[in-house]
């Protein structure tokens, strides 16, 4: 069964575990192995700090009692009236188990709730695994792309997808 919930301050550790594992997965082959491990750890303890600060909304997707992904909301800070997905993770564990399809729903739920009228989000641009959940998800991409320096001195493109009633 998989339940969605807000997330408390108690979830800060399996926040942490999830991005830490997914963001090793998914990213950690885009770096240098020692810049990789060392992003590896510092994702594990940032998120204590981050659900208890009042910069966006974090839900918390549990399958059968485990929590393995993870959404964090916030408003556009460009766009008036779209939220901004700015983080989205899931376990590898979950990965293809239908948790993020729902975590996603409920997170565009959510966003609907609290009366935004669409939202966007950026992800690398090699990650295909990424991109095709976003499409599946109902976004397209809008054209546009940037590049992110994760902090090795090596900026890599990320591209931007929307989603809009």
């Amino acid at each position: 069964m998989i339940e969605i919930r807000r997330a408390t301050p108690s979830d800060g550790d399996v926040l942490g575990e999830i991005h830490a594992a997914s963001w090793e997965a998914a990213y950690a082959p885009f770096f240098e192995a020692e810049f990789a491990s060392r992003e590896v750890r510092a994702r594990r303890t940032r998120w204590h700090a981050r659900v208890t600060d009042d910069s966006g909304t974090i839900l918390l997707a549990e399958l059968d009692g485990r929590p393995l992904a993870l959404s964090f909301t916030g408003p556009s800070p460009d766009r008036p009236r779209l939220a901004e997905i700015r983080t989205f993770f899931a376990h590898p564990d979950a990965w293809g188990t239908g948790v993020s399809a729902a975590l996603m729903g409920a997170t565009l739920d959510r966003l609907h709730e609290d009366g935004y009228r669409g939202a966007h989000l950026w992800t690398l641009r090699d990650t295909p695994r990424s991109r095709r959940f976003y499409v599946k998800s109902g976004f397209t991409e809008s054209g546009a792309v940037r590049t992110h320096d994760f902090g090795d001195g090596t900026p890599l493109a990320q591209v931007e997808y929307v989603r809009t009633p």
